[in-house]
């Protein structure tokens, strides 16, 4: 129960972050550069959350030790958040530096811009990957709790 938990929050942080704080950001900052900064300071959280949850599952949960699609998932998220906190991340604050001027001011065709936008989209998609990731191990774990209830529906 508890390993559903923990995923469970993980999943309802990482929406928020991606439904509400994310587009809040952008919407009442008064510059993209100062939302992309902020954002920049909470995903790494969001990525950091998702390889503790991970660990955690798995040592306190046995049976998604014994699990492969259990430990597959786990496996996954860990592997997409420690890409982004280790390749992603490090290398658009790398490009923001060189740039000296905010990215969005850049010219549309700039390749320090464009290398911007597939660095994004990469963030994106490690997120993406993660969030899928944890959303397998949460409806696994429900199954394997669903699995324990008694026939009479009591709960142990």
């Amino acid at each position: 129960m508890a390993a559903a938990l923990l995923v469970a929050l993980w999943i309802g942080a990482a929406l928020l972050t991606v439904g509400v704080v994310a587009p809040g950001a952008f919407a009442v900052l008064p510059t993209r550069a100062l939302a992309g900064e902020m954002v920049g300071h909470v995903l790494p959280v969001v990525f950091g959350a998702a390889i503790v949850v991970s660990c955690l599952v798995l040592l306190i949960h046995p049976a998604a030790r014994r699990s492969p699609p259990a430990v597959a998932a786990v496996v996954v998220s860990v592997l997409a958040a420690v890409c982004a906190l280790a390749v992603v991340d490090p290398r658009i604050a790398a490009l923001r530096m060189a740039a000296v001027v905010p990215i969005d001011q850049l010219a549309p065709n700039d390749p320090r811009r464009t290398f911007f936008g597939l660095l994004h989209a990469g963030s994106v998609a490690l997120l993406g990957l993660a969030m899928l990731a944890q959303s397998a191990l949460l409806v696994l774990l429900a199954r394997a709790a669903i699995g324990r209830v008694p026939p009479s529906g009591g709960i142990r």
